[in-house]
């Protein structure tokens, strides 16, 4: 059966015997879709039961009873063999499962002279078993699935020409030749060359981005109609896209609350029922009448066992996730999973998150600090210099535009950076202390009045000090996603709550709100006053944080479900996080809620299903009402039923689909 309804021997491991969290341990022919069922060697011994008890029935009901026998015997070693020898391994090991009470059935029921009934069990069992395999495997194929987007093989550009090298021995800082139509091998920045690349596949954004140097290229995404050479940032084996595999399998070995709660009724269920059934046998022996109530006892064993509520949580979170993961959401958890489909408030960050990550410099003030000439010619441009040698080795966008605003002759360069998250960062350049930061950590000097004009206009303002004295401000201006409020008024329209928390002044993230429909703002906030109030939201119910850099990570780490958005995102904000977006399209969001709130709805009716099998089989196996074979029946199928109803979780990439 599943692992959870199973316990398997090494949890550690993938149903493949691989290690999840090593993206190497992976290889294309192991992606492979599973086998037509004509094919599958693991429906193979329950096919042959199946038909040797067709068979064995159809000799005893014309009157063979000695060669039905036999086959009927045949039929119940052929299914027997798919779970006997696993349930005994378990036992040896003090593990008890639901193959053990199937064990114990059958061989009370071969023993009481009942071959067919426990020949039915054993199939039933094991073709259950089959199928509930199948459906994992199918679950989970869809994800695996996604490293068919990666090349087998990458063209290096080397001094001596090209040369082709397989995909997965591409190593950080190769130079890559992609060419027209072709998927770059992993992920990159333009090293030269323009051209546009889809990124459908692994972003789940249809439109073609254009793209020359400079530009970040996820691995897996296809090359349009230029040649490019590609800087390669991460090796063949560990970019973007096999990060995505490692963590959605993760999050598959790992069980959420309501996977936790099954497991905690299922496990006591085994030995209970156990107990429960030698007390019916006791009670035979004590009115008189061993034979009626040893196999009542038997009947009890079949009908109280949890299969279906150990299941009912695992094919869900699968197939959910691994939907998920299609469509753009990677969800590192089942406990994540849940949460986020219970997500009431979302607090979102400005910088990056609600804005396109491509600030750039808008206007330069120069302050009359003692001994700079503010008339000086090239001073502005010095100015933003300064401040772009000291903020070279941050992750922050506003980083990015102070870079982009300096030409390569012009750069210079800083030592002993230090960086103060959420204020500022601090080097020095030419044996003079620098630093760089919000109005909040540095004095604004005599240029308060322009700064404010600046923020008014919805732009962040950096200040830059030498010696700890301001010199000037830079205005730096992100554009407002196009989608941002669509993606608000959605979420309000869910009875969602979405509040902004920003490290940025008020002013400007005022402005920023504004046009996205925020009314609840709160600005200058530290990274330590995020997460306060991300923590003071969860008293109210379960609470998201969307951030990309390193001043979210507390909030991101406290949250309910911390969600980092885009793969360009800081490192430790995706450590942080719950819930990676491969892309930075924020109507992910809305749609990973409404597809987490479905699943937790198809979990929880998949609990309630199968706890209610157990109260209902029980009495009628108890007085009677139904024999072993009935309740076989009726308990199979219940199982069936509840692994079609948790692959129902994997609909949600369609309906995302058709909701964009």
């Amino acid at each position: 059966m599943s692992a959870a309804c199973c316990t398997p021997e090494d949890p550690e491991t993938s149903p493949s015997g691989q290690n999840p969290a090593d993206p190497r341990s992976t290889d294309v022919d192991e992606h492979d879709a599973p086998a037509p069922w004509w094919l599958d060697r693991a429906l193979a011994l329950p096919v042959l039961a199946g038909l040797l008890l067709a068979v064995g029935y159809g000799l005893e009901w014309t009157g063979f009873p000695v060669p039905a026998t036999v086959v009927l015997a045949a039929s119940l070693l052929a299914g027997a063999w798919t779970f006997v020898p696993g349930a005994l391994r378990r036992l040896i090991r003090g593990r008890l499962g639901v193959g053990l009470l199937m064990t114990i059935a059958a061989a009370g029921a071969v023993l009481l002279g009942h071959v067919g009934e426990a020949a039915a069990l054993a199939f039933l069992f094991s073709i259950a078993e089959a199928l509930e395999d199948r459906a994992m495997d199918r679950a989970k194929h869809g994800l695996r699935a996604l490293l068919s987007v990666m090349p087998e093989t990458a063209r290096l550009s080397k001094l001596s020409g090209d040369v082709v090298i397989p995909a997965a021995e591409v190593r950080e800082f190769d130079l890559l030749v992609v060419g027209a139509g072709e998927r770059v091998a992993t992920d990159g920045v333009v090293a030269e060359g323009r051209s546009s690349i889809d990124t459908s596949a692994v972003t789940g954004e249809s439109i073609p981005v254009d793209v020359g140097p400079g530009a970040v290229v996820p691995a897996g995404s296809i090359n349009g109609g230029g040649v490019l050479l590609v800087e390669a940032t991460a090796d063949g084996r560990d970019n973007s896209v096999t990060t995505i595999v490692r963590l959605v399998e993760e999050a598959q070995a790992r069980s959420g609350r309501r996977a936790r709660l099954a497991d905690r009724i299922a496990r006591p269920l085994v030995p209970a029922v156990l107990v429960v059934a030698a007390a019916i046998v006791v009670f035979g022996f004590v009115v008189g009448d061993p034979l009626l109530w040893t196999e009542r006892a038997l009947v009890v064993l079949v009908a109280a066992s949890p299969c279906a509520l150990a299941i009912a949580v695992p094919v869900t979170v699968i197939s959910a996730i691994g939907a998920a993961s299609r469509f753009g959401v990677v969800i590192t958890s089942g406990a994540a999973f849940e949460q986020l489909g219970a997500v009431r408030t979302v607090a979102i960050d400005k910088t990056g998150t609600l804005t396109r990550n491509r600030p750039e410099v808008v206007e330069v003030v120069v302050a009359g600090a003692s001994g700079v000439d503010v008339t000086a010619p090239g001073l502005r441009q010095q100015v933003v210099a300064l401040a772009a040698a000291v903020e070279a080795g941050s992750t922050h966008p506003l980083a990015a535009a102070l870079a982009g605003a300096v030409s390569p002759a012009a750069r210079l360069h800083a030592s002993d950076v230090i960086e103060h998250p959420g204020q500022g960062v601090e080097g020095v350049v030419d044996g003079v202390r620098i630093s760089v930061g919000s109005t909040r950590w540095l004095d604004v000097g005599g240029i308060a009045e322009e700064v404010s004009a600046l923020e008014a206009q919805g732009a962040s303002v950096v200040l830059v000090a030498v010696a700890g004295e301001t010199i000037g401000a830079i205005g730096i201006r992100d554009e407002v996603r196009p989608e941002a409020a669509e993606a608000v008024a959605i979420l309000r329209s869910d009875a969602v709550e979405v509040m902004m928390l920003t490290g940025d002044n008020r002013r400007t993230a005022l402005a920023i709100a504004e046009r996205v429909g925020i009314t609840d703002v709160r600005a200058e906030l530290l990274p330590a006053d995020k997460a306060a109030a991300v923590e003071a939201a969860m008293s109210s119910g379960a609470t998201a944080m969307i951030g990309d850099g390193i001043n979210d990570a507390p909030a991101l780490a406290t949250a309910s479900v911390g969600i980092a958005i885009g793969v360009g995102g800081s490192a430790v904000a995706v450590e942080a996080a719950d819930v990676a977006f491969t892309g930075t399209d924020l109507r992910l969001v809305p749609r990973a809620l409404r597809h987490a709130r479905r699943g937790r709805r198809i979990m929880t009716g998949n609990i309630v299903l199968a706890l209610l099998i157990i109260v209902v089989l029980f009495p009628l196996a108890l007085f009677g009402v139904l024999g072993l074979a009935g309740v076989v029946v009726v308990h199979e199928i219940a199982e069936v039923v509840v692994i079609a109803n948790g692959l129902r979780a994997a609909g949600g990439r369609r309906r995302a689909a058709r909701s964009r």
